[in-house]
């Protein structure tokens, strides 16, 4: 069993500096105690590699931070950590508060899409929790929109401000997704970056071995996830060098394009097509959490003279 980490290098703005409070968050869920053990060096903690308590951390997490009533998920489904996950809102706020002297556009009136939002839709959450933005969520798995419309449904400050749109062509990202005359201020994304179900296999191997110093052929990884939220076909390179392609069509409608990149040899390649897609402007924005690099890509076709509209007309 590991001892709680601590939580360094996180965003100012993040609201998960240093040790959970984990007697504050049982108050919030009781059920969360059944987890906990007083470790060697005195201090209270939880079996970060037990899938269960995992799961009882966020929900305790959310609802006590995040305003929230209600929150699960489906067995075998991506259970996300808060803090990181906090880490890219954060950033993306800043982000959108460069081009206006560092004030954070927030509000209703801005409008975020999250790719793939999963059946946890921790992305618009947080969005909407932190800076009130309105949120779409984009998802092809049946089940994961299921249980995203049933959080938003069991949180009733949740409705109208997020929703979720099915995508049918598993070949399209944004196609069908962002419709005619329609406005985002930012998309945001995790993609999946195994090549392989072997890949994922094995990276799940990896992650359990260093929680429980133990192996598992047959890992129950504590973060669990599905086929499509851990690989896709070529890995994660492929998925946004696919992005990169179809923001082309939609370059007047959204001022951020962003995603999370996790290897950072993929970034070379990336950044050399956004120079050949004749984007204005592209960023790495570099985040860490503890001895956890991680990172996201951003990029706009608008001019300065078109950002300056955006922000006059739509954040003013």
């Amino acid at each position: 069993m590991k001892n709680q980490p601590s939580k360094i290098d996180l965003h100012p703005r993040n609201l998960h500096q240093g040790r959970y409070d984990l007697e504050a968050l049982v108050q919030r869920l009781p059920g969360l105690s059944s987890f906990l053990f007083t470790n060697e060096y005195g201090n209270l903690t939880l079996d970060f590699s037990n899938p269960n308590a995992v799961k009882a951390l966020n929900q305790a997490l959310l609802l006590h931070y995040y305003h929230l009533q209600f929150w699960d998920i489906p067995d075998g489904f991506l259970c996300p950590p808060i803090p990181g996950r906090s880490d890219y809102i954060h950033y993306l706020a800043d982000l959108l508060g460069e081009g206006i002297s560092g004030k954070i556009p927030s509000g209703p009136k801005i409008t975020v899409l999250d790719i793939g939002t999963g059946a946890n839709l921790i992305y618009p959450i947080l969005g909407n929790a932190c800076y009130g933005w309105n949120c779409v969520g984009s998802e092809l798995n049946p089940l994961a929109i299921s249980s995203a419309e049933r959080i938003i449904s069991e949180n009733r400050h949740l409705s109208g401000k997020i929703t979720i749109r099915k995508q049918s062509n598993p070949a399209h990202i944004f196609s069908g997704i962002i419709q005619s005359g329609e406005f985002f201020d930012m998309t945001l994304c995790n993609p999946p970056f195994h090549e392989s179900a072997l890949a994922a296999l094995e990276g799940s191997k990896r992650k359990v071995k260093n929680l429980t110093g133990k192996a598992s052929e047959k890992p129950d990884l504590n973060f669990g996830g599905q086929a499509a939220e851990l690989w896709t076909e070529g890995g994660e390179l492929a998925f946004v060098r696919k992005m990169i392609q179809e923001s082309l069509n939609f370059k007047s409608q959204v001022f951020w394009f962003t995603s999370l990149i996790s290897k950072s040899e993929n970034l070379k390649p990336l950044q050399h097509q956004l120079e050949n897609a004749g984007v204005e402007i592209q960023k790495v924005i570099e985040m860490a959490q503890g001895n956890k690099k991680s990172r996201f890509l951003a990029w706009t076709f608008l001019n300065s003279k078109q950002q300056d509209a955006w922000n006059k007309y739509r954040w003013a």
